[in-house]
């Protein structure tokens, strides 16, 4: 059995969906007490977890809760490391304590993105308080797998669905020709859904020690897919007006020059890959119209 934590999360659900439809026995938390089922424990991490017992037989969990929004977490620092850090590695231990395998979602906020393909071992920098606090929970967990703990880390950045609303927002603007504007010192090196779903499961089926990173192979800004749809859609260049992320008062570490991190693990073990970021922002033009 494998169990997913933050099962109302966007990788949560969709990783749970690809297990179901591949037959895998699996399980996903839920705050909602009218969805709770035997598939389905109830689990929220800003409440009692003291009481909390996972299903029978499970092997692996995967913990994608998390509040991250980077906003949110430099307004209220103490209350987001409550359940980011705290509750976070209280609940991992709950299920090392059991020999249970732990998959935790990381960022790579836990850089300030001055470089790109930045290494597993790099020395932590970051800069917005979301990073400090995954680089908390990634510090502590790194202590316990040194120790011999069942443990991993899976460092994400930016996980695009196959419906983005921003994405499908100027998709649906430009083919109206109606005006967008996107931001043009924001980067972004997207990472489809569907390969980061796939990662996970590998990762708690092999049970897989250390650290993990998956992002896209290169960064480009939101004012380039900005432009790159208006291409695909045969849109007036025009159209897309740049703006600036910083003007618009975004907090620290909200705007890094740089999201990608160094893959090549992935690669070399598992043989996956993410694909160039046009072809991902391709696959949500062609999925608009379906």
């Amino acid at each position: 059995m494998l169990l997913i934590v933050g099962g109302e999360s966007e990788i949560g659900v969709a990783t749970y969906r690809a297990m179901q439809a591949q037959g895998i026995a699996a399980a996903a938390t839920t705050r909602r007490r009218e969805f709770v089922s035997a598939e389905r424990p109830f689990l929220d991490l800003a409440a009692d977890i003291d009481s909390f017992q996972p299903p029978q037989q499970t092997t692996a969990v995967c913990i994608c809760a998390a509040i991250a929004r980077i906003a949110t977490c430099a307004a209220d620092p103490k209350g987001t490391a409550f359940i980011n850090v705290d509750r976070t590695l209280a609940l991992t231990d709950k299920f090392l304590a059991c020999g249970i395998y732990v998959l935790f979602l990381s960022t790579n906020q836990v850089f300030d993105g001055q470089t790109p393909h930045v290494a597993p071992d790099a020395p932590y920098s970051p800069v917005s308080e979301y990073g400090r606090q995954k680089m908390g929970a990634e510090a502590a967990l790194r202590e316990r797998m040194a120790r011999g703990a069942p443990a991993g880390i899976l460092r994400l950045a930016k996980v695009v669905s196959p419906h983005v609303a921003l994405i499908d927002g100027w998709i649906a603007d430009l083919s109206a020709g109606k005006p967008v504007s996107a931001f043009n010192d924001m980067v972004l090196a997207p990472t489809p859904i569907d390969l980061v779903c796939t990662a996970i499961g590998s990762l708690m089926e092999d049970r897989a020690g250390g650290i993990f990173q998956l992002t896209g192979p290169r960064d480009v800004t939101y004012a380039e897919v900005a432009h790159f749809i208006a291409g695909c859609l045969a849109a007036a260049p025009s159209l897309v007006r740049n703006t600036s992320a910083r003007s618009a008062g975004l907090p620290d570490g909200a705007t890094p020059l740089n999201t990608t991190l160094d893959c090549r693990r992935f690669r070399e073990q598992y043989s996956l890959e993410a694909p160039d970021v046009w072809e991902v922002i391709r696959e949500s033009v062609l999925r608009h119209g379906k």
